[in-house]
């Protein structure tokens, strides 16, 4: 069966070129009827999802169909996986996107896995599979009683020395993400996460969505040990062709061994969407293609201040007519 090319290699900028970058958003908005209609019609969406029914054994559309009020469903996450690909290459292909760097935030790593040469198609649809498995295996028998709690509008600091006090009586909090200013994700015992709504709306902030399961604490270093020892160890990981910027702290990944840390760093270490932007624009990237359904990274205040934004997700690519090259956000 004739397979869809991952990416192409990546083509050098010309002289005074700007550069750009492809960043694969998380699991917002995984669901049947957000990209049903999409992994349907769209021409670079279809033979990934004929590659995900190799792979898989099963209908992927239909299994998806089925499981249609779980988001974090295997299927939903092949799903986003690929429709993510789909539209990185929509973006090389209609837009001209010529990226010289990728990210993804938390789950957006895998597609990045993909999409950088360090994975093949077929091995990341199998990998994202069997990471969706082992999780929800993992979370039905441990650490049930933990969550995952997005504040916006909290100062580091009074967010910093809540955490503080409060793990200094012993309520274990984590920061899990690092969004923007005084936009994160906490960590915490599901017990406590009425009281934890009232403290920080006591300091100014407010409360946003909570995550079952929960992600990216140092809680979980259980979770990352069956991953590498259950899902990762067959892996055939390589070196990305372009440069990846690992979510987790901005640093460069370019060898296979760098790709595997992050890919497992993400099951018990937080992102820092802002060390990402931070890298990218002293590496001197202007543009950024956000590929995959998304409503939040690209209109967090550190994106748009500092990177010229492009969006190319399921809905306007049903839309070819209002698909304007350089729309902005």
């Amino acid at each position: 069966m004739p397979r869809p090319t991952d990416r192409p290699v990546p083509r050098a900028p010309r002289s005074g070129e700007q550069k750009s970058a492809v960043v694969f958003p998380g699991l917002a908005g995984t669901t049947f009827a957000a990209l049903g209609k999409f992994l349907v019609l769209d021409r670079f969406a279809r033979p990934r999802v004929r590659v995900a029914d190799e792979v898989l054994g099963y209908s992927l559309l239909k299994r998806f169909r089925d499981s249609a009020d779980d988001d974090y469903s295997e299927s939903a996450q092949v799903a986003s996986l690929i429709s993510s690909l789909a539209l990185a290459e929509r973006a090389e292909t209609v837009r001209g996107a010529r990226p010289q760097f990728c990210a993804g935030p938390s789950f957006g790593l895998r597609p990045t896995a993909v999409y950088s040469g360090a994975l093949d198609l077929a091995e990341g649809i199998r990998l994202t599979a069997a990471i969706a498995r082992r999780e929800r295996e993992y979370f039905r028998t441990h650490h049930s009683d933990i969550v995952t709690h997005t504040v916006v509008r909290v100062p580091a600091e009074p967010l910093a020395a809540l955490l503080a006090e409060w793990n200094a009586r012993g309520d274990r909090l984590e920061v899990s993400g690092d969004l923007d200013q005084g936009f994160a994700m906490v960590t915490l015992r599901e017990t406590l996460l009425d009281a934890f709504k009232q403290a920080i709306g006591s300091i100014g902030g407010y409360s946003m969505h909570t995550m079952r399961p929960p992600a990216h604490s140092t809680l979980f270093g259980d979770l990352r040990t069956a991953m590498e020892q259950d899902v990762f160890a067959g892996a055939d990981l390589r070196a990305p062709r372009i440069t990846v910027v690992k979510d987790q702290d901005g640093s460069i990944v370019d060898t296979a061994e760098a790709m595997r840390t992050m890919l497992l760093d993400t099951f018990d270490r937080p992102f820092d969407w802002r060390a990402v932007v931070g890298t990218l624009v002293a590496r001197g990237v202007h543009t950024v293609h956000f590929t995959g359904a998304d409503a939040l990274f690209t209109r967090l205040d550190s994106t748009v201040r500092h990177l010229h934004v492009v969006k190319t997700d399921p809905k306007s690519a049903l839309r070819p007519s209002s698909f304007p090259v350089g729309e902005t956000v």
